[in-house]
């Protein structure tokens, strides 16, 4: 009986002894195999950061948020008053929804500030006391409001970052006077959105915060544009927007209408873009993977025609069927394995690259100025790619190798030896 362990050495030394023979010619041919597996770890890397990303842009806005606001109906006659979302409505959502965790609405106005002789175009936004739990505003400078700024009614504002760069150049703006209008209010702060929503909420680079009952007093209206609740979990939020929905409904005439919408269908819609990208950009690894397993399979026949000859001598003193295929077969998985390996280690290497250069204060520096970004940005890196790679390159070789193999084993033995 055969010594497996025996055959098994004898077969992957006379096959690394063949590809050290012909260095070259297995260095060219594991190419195709390196590109393709460092192509399909690299493909899920991208993936999972891209994926990452936007979600982590998406929930830094809210994915827990619940959005409402009242339809204008587009023609004056049809406007009533009655039927904007007030301190009531928003009242009432949190007292007969218990998944609600936080609520809060905003008002705002277009008027202008005056500043060392120069006019600045601002749109003055009304805040209730929970709209920065709401959306988790960054104070850069100074300080939000507190709840004896909410109560008091004090005369205090916030400004975006790009507001104090414009208004006051050389100088701290905490603690500076703004006049908007015929109102007066003191600096205590500088803010920036957490995530930047592109201008599609009422904050705006050229917003300046304030208490909603400032915008009350001064307008004399006691409704919101914008009404935001906050559910306690992402599971809460398809139940919280239609009792947010039934809320403003029922506490309104019936040719009221309301717009009720979450961030749920975009985080969806980013995951199903990330899987479809996912597949999409393996497929296009799947094809280079083939064409190096053509190309491995083209040097694997070339190879076999090289060394019919001793092919014939190791049949005619006694080698079996076998042991041929198997060597042949080792020889393909030895040059897509390593293949694999190599392309493995470039696919992992970049981004732990990447990640120590994002680490470097100069350029977290550079991102956190560019994206906003606050948080540390992280490429992960996917071990099961890894594995994934490793595994369809070896396959691939074995696939591909087979058929040069099989046709080395079937050679006979005298035909073999006369063959030149």
């Amino acid at each position: 009986m055969r010594n497996t362990s025996v055959f098994w050495n004898e077969t992957f030394h006379l096959a690394m002894q063949a590809l050290r023979a012909n260095k070259v010619r297995a260095i060219l041919t594991m190419l195709g195999v390196i590109i393709g597996s460092a192509c399909i770890v690299l493909v899920v890397t991208v993936s999972l950061a891209g994926k990452r990303y936007i979600i982590s842009e998406i929930e830094g806005v809210g994915s827990n948020l619940v959005l409402a606001e009242m339809i204008n109906p587009g023609t004056s006659e049809n406007l009533v008053l009655a039927d904007q979302v007030t301190p009531g409505d928003l009242q009432a959502v949190e007292q007969d929804i218990p998944q609600v965790q936080h609520a809060a609405g905003t008002n705002d106005l277009r008027m202008s500030v005056t500043v060392s002789g120069q006019v600045h175009p601002i749109s003055l936004v009304g805040v209730t006391e929970e709209f920065n739990a709401v959306r988790q505003l960054v104070a850069v400078q100074g300080r939000y409001f507190d709840e004896d700024d909410m109560m008091s009614r004090s005369k205090v504002c916030l400004v975006t970052e790009q507001l104090a760069t414009s208004m006051f150049p050389d100088h701290d703006p905490v603690g500076k006077d703004l006049t908007i209008g015929e109102l007066h209010f003191t600096v205590i702060g500088v803010f920036r959105e957490r995530v930047g929503t592109f201008g599609e909420t009422e904050i705006t680079p050229e917003s300046v915060i304030v208490p909603f009952d400032l915008i009350k007093d001064y307008t004399g209206t006691d409704y919101f544009k914008s009404f935001y609740a906050q559910a306690d979990d992402a599971e809460d939020v398809p139940l919280v927007t239609q009792r947010v929905a039934e809320v403003l409904v029922s506490r309104h005439r019936p040719g009221a209408r309301y717009r009720v919408w979450n961030l749920t269908s975009i985080l969806e819609a980013a995951h199903n873009i990330s899987r479809a990208l996912t597949v999409l950009l393996i497929l296009i690894a799947m094809i280079a993977l083939t064409i190096s397993g053509i190309g491995i399979m083209n040097i694997m026949l070339v190879t076999v025609t090289e060394r019919t000859r001793e092919i014939g001598i190791r049949k005619a003193i006694g080698a079996p069927r076998d042991a041929i295929l198997y060597q042949f077969l080792a020889e393909a998985v030895l040059i897509s394995g390593t293949g694999a390996l190599v392309g493995i280690a470039i696919g992992v290497l970049i981004p732990v690259t990447t990640n120590i250069l994002l680490r470097l204060p100069v350029v977290a520096d550079f991102l956190n100025d560019v994206m906003g970004a606050a948080t540390e940005v992280n490429v992960p890196i996917s071990w099961a790619s890894v594995v994934l790679a490793f595994f369809v390159s070896c396959s691939t070789g074995l696939v591909f190798g087979y058929l040069p193999a099989n046709r080395a084993a079937k050679l006979q033995p005298t035909e073999s030896l006369r063959y030149e």
